[in-house]
């Protein structure tokens, strides 16, 4: 009776232990929605960009020189004035080219009185040579008299266009219509136009119509076209986004440092004017549009558990699957890893990915549906591995 009441007493003590730990188990459990952050598999819009800064410039400046030296004596246009095709710009100093004029006007004075004589020479001489008074080599001298007079006349008249015309190229006059955006003399400067044609001023023919000039590196390249659109922002209007289109992806490379980047140049529309040549510009070009596709926040494709091996296994048929559920010998996207939560576990599913902005990527194929739950973030910290050595017993 007494061995009864023992084997009684330790089963129930038994079955006291056994309950004890499994309400301390569930006590104690991990709350896994707390753990793991989540995000949900959704459908929309998805848009890739690729993204370079640029330079503001007009689509036509024209640098504004002079043929001739000299001091500058006035200037009639300053920043920003809006000046027409042949308006005067600028005087040089006319003085030493006005001198220049004279005297060859006065040489071609010269030259003609000569070529006069000749002529009247020539006249007698062959009036004198028909009634042979004079030899023919006496009528050829004054043939000949008379051609040089004429080449003389020919000569120096040149000479008279070529000074009368750098006079004229004393007077600066603009050769476009548009608004000055820079004037680089002044009054009483000096301009030498010996070895390179000075600039006086910069004028934009149209501030209606602009372009940007951008770098983009070696790797967007490849997805950019002409006509693309594209949306960029300025300093200047921090809350206002504008559009332009891609005019020229140019072939001339840039390398600095082992980099290479592509001058990419975007057309703009600037009615208002109020974008500035100069101002900085924040491109970024759409370079694909998805409608209605399956999405994953890219988060949940940088995350990995922190007990997931460095290698995932692929499925079982060792082929990813494409939307329709059909195995793909290549996959036409990149592939890619993500944590399905089920019933409070994390089941890893590889997938297919397209384009991606800078939140979600597209899904191409693979067992994932919407509204599948996806872990992007363990809130728990890793657990520390035990450091140093184990005590010594002695």
């Amino acid at each position: 009776m007494k061995s009864r009441s023992l084997l009684f007493a330790g089963v129930l003590v038994l079955l006291l232990g056994a309950g004890g730990y499994y309400f301390w188990n569930t006590l104690h459990a991990p709350d896994v929605e707390a753990r793991y952050r989540t995000a949900k598999v959704e459908r929309g819009d998805l848009t890739q960009t690729a993204a370079a800064n640029g330079t503001l410039n007009p689509v036509m400046l024209v640098n504004v020189g002079t043929q001739v030296s000299g001091t500058v004596l006035k200037w009639y246009a300053d920043f920003n004035d809006h000046v027409k095709e042949g308006q005067v710009l600028l005087e040089l100093d006319p003085q030493i080219y006005r001198a220049q004029v004279r005297q060859s006007e006065a040489s071609l004075a010269s030259a003609q009185s000569q070529l006069r004589l000749a002529e009247a020479n020539l006249a007698r001489s062959r009036t004198l040579f028909a009634q042979e008074y004079v030899t023919r080599q006496d009528l050829d001298s004054s043939i000949q008299v008379h051609e040089a007079a004429r080449a003389m006349v020919a000569q120096v008249q040149a000479q008279v266009d070529r000074d009368r015309t750098n006079l004229g190229y004393s007077v600066i006059r603009s050769p476009v219509a548009g608004v000055v955006v820079s004037r680089e003399v002044d009054i009483g400067q000096t301009v030498a136009a010996s070895f390179q044609t000075p600039t006086l001023f910069k004028i934009a023919q149209d501030l209606s119509k602009m372009q940007i000039d951008s770098s983009f590196a070696e790797a967007d390249i490849g997805s950019l076209q002409v006509g693309q659109p594209v949306v960029f922002r300025v300093d200047a209007f921090p809350n206002r986004s504008f559009n332009g289109a891609v005019r020229q992806v140019r072939l001339n490379p840039t390398t600095v440092q082992n980099v290479v980047t592509y001058d990419v140049v975007v057309g703009v529309d600037n009615p208002e004017q109020i974008l500035m040549p100069g101002m900085t510009a924040y491109v970024n070009i759409i370079v694909a549009t998805r409608h209605d596709v399956l999405m994953v926040p890219n988060a949940a494709l940088r995350f990995r558990p922190a007990d997931a091996p460095a290698k995932v296994e692929k499925e079982k048929n060792g082929k990813p699957k494409d939307a329709n559920g059909r195995g793909k010998d290549k996959p036409d996207g990149v592939s890619g890893t993500v944590q399905v939560l089920e019933n409070g576990q994390l089941k890893p599913v590889r997938i297919m990915l397209g384009i991606s902005d800078s939140r979600s990527t597209e899904v191409l194929g693979g067992d994932l549906k919407e509204s599948d739950t996806l872990v992007v973030e363990d809130r728990q910290p890793p657990a520390k591995a035990a450091s140093g050595s184990p005590m010594r017993m002695f």
